[in-house]
């Protein structure tokens, strides 16, 4: 029962944290340079088009009433209108997210199998050779920024070795998912700079783990090998999850540099063409469901790691 109340009370903090950023999302593109009326009536217009512009758009009620009309749309699935393309803010949501998707799940996928196995590994031999190389290959992981990985990649398997296409050119009608060639390189990158952290966290985790009467009892037991390592690696596992969250959730962030470099129209894509184009609620819709989406990607990791835990916690009592 206490799990249960524990669980809405993240879940209210969730909301009341989306519901600061959505006020957050509101102000700062208010206070962007330019306005939407310019980008609707042209560098040409009128003062009185421009003005007939900003009554149409309703830019001349007050700030807090156009942000409880913009977030009563959001509740009923309004997103708006882009002020560029005329298409609702919503399906280019959809269809953009699909795409960043095509290349955050198999980029988070291989975070959690390098990351899960050398991590282990290096907990498990913890100051050894393999150890101290892979913590030093780590520090690498983490202080390279996330262009320089992409940059080299595709001057690596794209341009000195032509095995994958340097940039993303999905046909017309078709989706990103449909081509895994073009996937691999920005996921690539995207999984290369986010697996040092985790690495370190859980090899951290799981030297500490290998060091308690629990795992001294299973030793004692007979528990060895695969089963041993299995078992260290369970109870290692809550504290490595949390920083695996934020990871996958930072994976978002990065994918605005990535999608960009590799021309992969998905949300970070759109975020920049938005802001550069002044596109306020395609930017206030876009920066709104990344928010959305981080939140609930650590929301989901404190309810794991923390079902883990008492699973553990229960384990080791038994």
């Amino acid at each position: 029962m206490r799990t249960a109340v524990w669980i809405l009370v993240r879940v209210a903090t969730t909301v009341a944290t989306l519901t600061v950023l959505s006020v957050l999302v509101f102000w700062a593109t208010e206070v962007l340079p330019g306005d939407a009326v310019g980008v609707v009536s042209g560098p040409n217009a009128t003062d009185t088009e421009r003005e007939t512009v900003r009554l149409s758009l309703g830019l001349d009620r007050p700030a807090p009433e156009r942000y409880l009309a913009w977030m009563a749309g959001i509740l009923h699935g309004d997103f708006g209108v882009s002020l560029v393309s005329g298409r609702e803010v919503g399906a280019i949501l959809l269809a953009r997210l699909g795409t960043s998707l095509a290349v955050t799940i198999p980029a988070a996928a291989g975070i959690v199998v390098l990351a899960g196995s050398l991590g282990i590994l290096m907990g498990l031999r913890a100051g050894s050779r393999l150890d101290r190389g892979l913590t030093a290959a780590t520090l690498g992981m983490i202080a390279i920024p996330e262009f320089l990985i992409a940059t080299l990649l595709m001057a690596v398997l794209a341009v000195w070795i032509p095995l994958l296409p340097a940039v993303a050119i999905i046909p017309a009608g078709q989706n990103l998912w449909q081509h895994p060639e073009l996937i691999v390189l920005p996921a690539l990158a995207l999984a290369i700079g986010g697996c040092g952290s985790t690495m370190r966290m859980l090899r951290a985790s799981v030297a500490q783990t290998a060091t308690t009467p629990f795992a001294e009892f299973a030793r004692l037991n007979g528990i060895r090998g695969a089963a041993y390592v299995r078992l260290i690696g369970v109870n290692a596992a809550g504290p490595a999850i949390h920083s695996l969250t934020v990871m996958i959730a930072g994976l978002l962030g990065g994918a605005i540099v990535v999608e960009t470099l590799f021309n992969v129209p998905g949300l970070g894509y759109e975020i920049t063409r938005a802001v550069g184009n002044r596109d306020v609620p395609l930017v206030q819709g876009l920066s709104l469901v990344l928010s959305a989406l981080v939140l609930v990607i650590l929301l989901a990791g404190d309810i794991c790691s923390r079902l883990l835990r008492q699973a553990t916690t229960r384990q080791e009592q038994q």
